[in-house]
């Protein structure tokens, strides 16, 4: 008998695994988790039951259903071919090793029918690296989350230059289907769109700290209090419009000024020696690196995350996003 929901497959029972799970089924999709060790699975599935039951107490929980229905809709294969069984879409969420994705969907282009969507979760290998030489090319695309994809919606859609178009499309509306908020490349680009913008602040901070012009502290602090602030509702460039006049009166007004800052950003650092060091130990005295404070802290960044993106929904859901 043919499911009631649309099925899709989880490749790789991971962080990311576990997590795009549980978007999926927020969603109200079947999912079927596989992973090659069956302990590996049943540990994911637990975890999972466990985080959902957790959202469910402290009203965080994403979409329409009760966390009981959503956990019956994920079930857990050590079996590829039964795992990708009648299954709309693939996320591949394996570890950033490229011969592997590479193997994986080897493995997957024997086996998977002619309309199926094939996605990875890379955050960083290229469409053409992971893709090039199947068969099945033109049904497969990046499709990159943001750690962790349940309270961060955003997934960057890259095409590798054989993707059909509608495969995009198709993807695009998937995600938005299940409440995350897809973006589209309109071709590759190494580091995406993501970490371009991060590894560009990310340098701009290691100088500052290492050139000793700031503490590490408070340069997190310009951007949680500051810059983030912003960013949490809109992003740079609409920033510069609300800035001035519009686009072209902040350009006119600022363009002088942000290139002659521009002109002197450092050399690209090298995020090592004594300035890793000095930033490090920073970092330590706030967040030691063990696991168990680490843990801590990401749990509760990711209860802050959630707040955040429920406080964001409703402030879109009273119409206040665009006056």
């Amino acid at each position: 008998m043919e499911p009631l929901q649309p099925r899709v497959a989880i490749v790789g029972s991971g962080i990311i695994g576990c997590s795009w799970a549980m978007v999926f089924a927020s969603g109200g999709f079947q999912v079927k988790l596989y992973d090659i060790v069956q302990e590996q699975v049943t540990k994911a599935l637990e975890k999972i039951s466990k985080q959902m039951k957790e959202l469910e107490k402290t009203g965080m929980l994403k979409g329409s259903l009760k966390a009981d229905q959503q956990l019956s809709l994920i079930t857990g294969c050590t079996d590829l071919k039964e795992a990708i069984e009648g299954a709309i879409h693939i996320q591949e969420c394996t570890p950033e090793d490229l011969e592997l994705k590479k193997k994986i969907f080897g493995q997957l282009d024997l086996i998977v029918s002619n309309d199926v969507v094939l996605s990875s979760s890379t955050s960083c290998l290229l469409p053409s690296k992971l893709f090039t030489g199947l068969k099945h090319v033109n049904q497969c695309i990046v499709a990159h989350p943001v750690n962790p994809p349940y309270y961060v919606p955003l997934v960057e859609l890259v095409p590798h230059p054989e993707t059909d178009p509608c495969i995009l499309e198709k993807t695009y509306a998937l995600m938005k289907k299940i409440g995350q908020s897809p973006v589209k490349l309109i071709k590759e680009v190494d580091g995406f769109a993501l970490n371009r913008l991060q590894y560009a602040v990310i340098s701009e901070a290691w100088r500052l700290v290492g050139e000793g012009l700031i503490s590490a502290t408070d340069l997190d602090l310009v951007m949680t209090d500051g810059l983030g602030m912003r960013y949490a509702c809109i992003g740079p460039l609409e920033t510069m419009h609300l800035n001035a006049e519009g686009m072209l009166n902040y350009c006119d007004r600022y363009r002088e000024g942000m290139i002659r800052v521009l002109k002197s950003f450092g050399p690209i650092p090298d995020f090592s020696g004594e300035i890793e060091q000095k930033i490090n130990q920073a970092m330590c005295k706030e967040t030691p690196a063990d696991p168990e404070h680490l843990n801590a802290r990401r749990r509760w960044r990711d209860e802050y995350l959630g707040r955040l993106a429920k406080l964001k929904k409703e402030i879109k859901s009273d119409g206040m996003n665009h006056l």
